[in-house]
């Protein structure tokens, strides 16, 4: 598992400022959930994951890079009670 700062950090290694160019989404089945985004006909070559410390964490991530541009949206139907996984592609 990872921290809030260091999966921010992370992401912001992997993207630079280029925000717009990427997606960021929250899941608990990393595997399903990439496969699904391939079956939509999108490109997952640079699909980078993190396990977040909790569903709070992950959700504050997501809420934060969205707002700095990239695509996604909160939202889903996600479990405190399971682990979750923030992704980007």
């Amino acid at each position: 598992m990872a921290d809030k700062a260091s999966i921010k950090s992370a992401i912001k290694a992997r993207v630079g400022t280029s925000y717009s160019s990427w997606r960021i989404g929250l899941t608990h089945d990393l595997a399903t959930r990439k496969q699904q985004w391939k079956d939509d006909g999108e490109s997952i070559t640079y699909w980078t994951s993190w396990t977040a410390d909790s569903l709070s964490d992950a959700q504050d991530i997501e809420a934060y890079f969205i707002n700095l541009g990239m695509k996604g949206g909160t939202g889903g139907d996600l479990s405190s009670y399971k682990t979750t996984y923030v992704y980007i592609f």
